[in-house]
């Protein structure tokens, strides 16, 4: 596998609106990013993903873009934009964008011209078809819920949209449309960005022609997903992309990326692939039903455990994973995998310990570090998330009451990251003057970084000493490029792997429980370079893990 400029870095997602407001509108902003570069510097941050700060009419929070080249007022101004590049720079940091490009936004000028000539240049910029009798084309169900189509008014005409109507769906058959996403990709890259976040980019291809599936619930319609398996020749697309665009530059170009065949990995992210990346949502995706999220069944932590080993097994000697916890699309990784009552600073260091080390790309969620939780909702009025308000009435059409209902997504809300970071124990958390756009997490005033700032025991101490392991000369080689090899996979809730290099050799080990656990090591080690506890109980070979117990050891 050839080394790359990106692999030993740390990277780190931002969700602009929710970061931190220099203005007082209670909307996070640029500015509000750059005044807090010096806290992601110290951290050891190197590359910076922004969510999308695009011109949108914010349908799904700005995953609806309606001008490529501009940035939403909300967020500030293109003098910001470049100040915020600079600045990095200045750091030795990179900033990515999020590129939004399966679709677009109905505001788009692409869309509104498609709209008055459907027959013209720009209706060929889109998925604009015919209906059955007045019915949409096919039986596809959207991401959030009812048709993927959507009548074109006074026509039998419908226009695919794979996410929210306002969100229709690139034609990447055309190669005209290809043509006038890669220049606006290279027209970033030419101001100075790092690269980019890639996002659901396997949707570019759908399998055609469009025809029904059969169906998944009681609605007649069928999950999109059920096309996207059978659809084949993204790839081309992809390296079409990737040839025209990040390869030119150099960029690091990490894709969101579901549902991929196992023979498809190395053209993904191999020493040639389309990306320098994709994440790993091998547990993102453990539990979960296409029924909805009333369906999903908890995730415990030998399932946790063999999904990472999963990706990590299918991956090795190919290309590099980006691995998370959480991201802006899901629940608080602290409050979704560490099971109900046995959430604390402790079983929090652990599943940060377990992430970092495993091989691959390291990315922070904005709060992470300190170790933010899932919000709680007194009503469904208080949630922003479509997708939420969408799996909310799902739940309710299954039969729950509203209360049950409200319970259930809240678990699975992703309100539950977008809720403002949390600086400080002063109003709003310290993230906005104003009022903020979503209401703080009440727990604001116990898990803040001012506080966690100066307390070596804290969350944020630990994610400090974790990426000072992965980039301290000593041990560098090992942790970025050494082979990640599970071990003790016959104990239940022990979590352990080694990272093997060309001289030195980690063991990880995780107690995924309240409960203490022996354990009986292969030989004694050298020393102990990471501990969530002060000590270890250990007699040489035979140790004993505390609940929750995480250790880095080197053997």
């Amino acid at each position: 596998m050839q080394k790359k400029w990106w692999h030993e870095k740390v990277a780190y997602q931002i969700y602009p609106k929710s970061f931190y407001d220099s203005n007082g509108d209670g909307i996070g902003d640029l500015q509000g990013i750059i005044r807090k570069l010096d806290y992601l510097k110290d951290l050891g941050v190197d590359i910076l993903w922004l969510s999308p700060i695009f011109c949108s009419p914010l349908a799904d929070q700005g995953y609806d873009i309606s001008d490529y080249y501009n940035i939403d007022p909300r967020f500030g101004t293109m003098d910001d934009m470049d100040e915020l590049i600079v600045e990095a720079k200045k750091r030795g940091m990179y900033v990515l964008m999020d590129l939004v490009v399966n679709h677009c936004s109905d505001e788009h000028e692409w869309f509104k011209k498609a709209m008055k000539d459907p027959d013209g240049e720009y209706g060929k910029y889109f998925y604009i078809e015919e209906g059955r009798n007045g019915e949409p084309p096919c039986n596809w169900r959207s991401y959030f819920g009812k048709s993927a189509w959507e009548k074109i008014p006074g026509t039998d005409r419908f226009y695919l949209h794979s996410f929210h109507k306002k969100q229709p769906d690139l034609n990447w058959e055309n190669p005209a449309l290809r043509r006038e996403i890669y220049k606006m990709i290279n027209w970033w890259l030419d101001k100075g960005l790092g690269g980019f976040r890639i996002d659901a980019i396997i949707n570019i291809k759908k399998e055609l022609p469009f025809r029904d599936y059969e169906p998944d619930r009681e609605d007649g319609m069928c999950s999109i997903k059920k096309m996207l398996a059978e659809a084949e020749g993204v790839g081309e697309f992809l390296f079409e992309m990737k040839e025209e665009t990040f390869k030119k530059y150099d960029a690091f170009a990490v894709g969101e990326v579901f549902d991929e065949k196992p023979e498809e990995i190395a053209a993904f992210i191999g020493d040639d692939g389309y990306f320098s990346s994709m994440f790993d949502f091998e547990e993102t995706l453990a539990g979960k039903s296409d029924r909805g999220w009333y369906d999903c069944r908890y995730v415990g932590p030998d399932e946790y455990r063999d999904c990472c080993f999963k990706s990590q097994r299918k991956t090795e000697g190919i290309g590099f994973l980006s691995n998370i916890i959480e991201n802006h699309d899901e629940p608080r990784g602290v409050s979704h995998y560490i099971p109900q009552g046995d959430c604390n600073d402790t079983s929090k260091k652990m599943l940060g310990g377990i992430s970092f080390m495993l091989k691959g790309l390291p990315f922070i969620y904005q709060g992470q570090e300190l170790g933010m939780e899932n919000t709680t909702f007194a009503s469904i009025d208080e949630v922003d998330d479509i997708s939420t308000i969408d799996e909310y009435h799902v739940a309710l059409e299954a039969g729950f009451t509203p209360e049950e209902a409200l319970k259930i997504v809240s678990e699975y809300s992703r309100d539950n990251a977008r809720t403002p970071f949390q600086w400080d124990d002063g109003p709003n958390a310290g993230f906005t003057a104003g009022s903020p756009w979503l209401k703080v997490n009440p727990n604001y005033k116990e898990i803040n970084a001012q506080s966690q700032a100066e307390d070596e025991d804290s969350v944020l101490a630990f994610y400090r000493q974790l990426i000072a392991l992965r980039k301290s000369p000593a041990y560098r080689e090992t942790v970025v490029y050494g082979t990640c090899e599970p071990a003790f996979e016959d104990r239940s809730r022990i979590m352990a792997f080694y990272r093997k290099g060309p001289e030195k050799t980690l063991l990880v080990i995780a107690n995924f429980q309240n409960q203490e656990q022996p354990l009986t090591l292969p030989k004694t080690c050298k020393k102990i370079l990471i501990n969530n506890y002060p000590d270890l109980i250990s007699d040489g070979r035979n140790i004993t893990l505390k609940g929750y117990q995480l250790v880095v050891l080197e053997m």
